[in-house]
């Protein structure tokens, strides 16, 4: 409830509320950016310019109990335009990958081929992938964030592991 009076009062051009709804996010932001730009410096500059976007657009925030799903939103948004001006690569660090593996113990190396798998997937699989296992989201909040039919993502998380098993595969053959 508190989080929610904090919206509205955001809404209403309380800057203290606002503030205070990005602190209770930023370290989320933060890993998120990261994980996209891979850097600090990148991952900064995409927080602070969603952090802008999130104060000049409060007011379309139609339900406050989805403003975290929002402010995320603006933040792959924002990341992913960046990359395309860049013509940079989403990647995932090593930290992040334990989100992605099973309990199994996978080693470093093992790590690393699965870094590089994910690395070389169309960026609309690689998003899924990690809003799924990173951020452990549903496949219907994974929807409403992008935008897209439920359908839609059940089908680029199941390309996106088939294809990840055929790289794999053919990595553990070609050793």
């Amino acid at each position: 409830m508190f989080h929610l009076n904090l919206v509205k009062k955001a809404q209403k051009g309380d800057e203290k509320a606002f503030l205070k709804l990005i602190h209770k996010e930023k370290e989320k932001l933060y890993r998120m950016a990261f994980m996209y730009m891979r850097n600090e410096s990148d991952a900064l500059d995409i927080v602070q310019e969603t952090i802008y976007k999130a104060y000049i657009s409060i007011k379309n925030v139609k339900e406050a109990s989805y403003f975290s799903t929002w402010l995320t939103r603006i933040l792959i948004n924002t990341a992913l335009d960046d990359i395309k001006k860049k013509n940079k690569v989403i990647s995932i660090e090593q930290d992040s990958l334990e989100k992605i593996e099973s309990s199994q113990r996978i080693d470093s190396a093992d790590k690393l081929d699965l870094l590089q798998a994910i690395d070389q997937l169309d960026e609309k699989y690689k998003t899924v992938v990690v809003l799924r296992y990173y951020k452990d989201l549903s496949v219907k909040q994974i929807a409403e964030l992008l935008e897209c039919p439920e359908g839609t993502v059940k089908t680029n998380l199941h390309r996106s592991i088939n294809q990840l098993k055929v790289k794999l595969k053919e990595e553990c053959i070609n050793e």
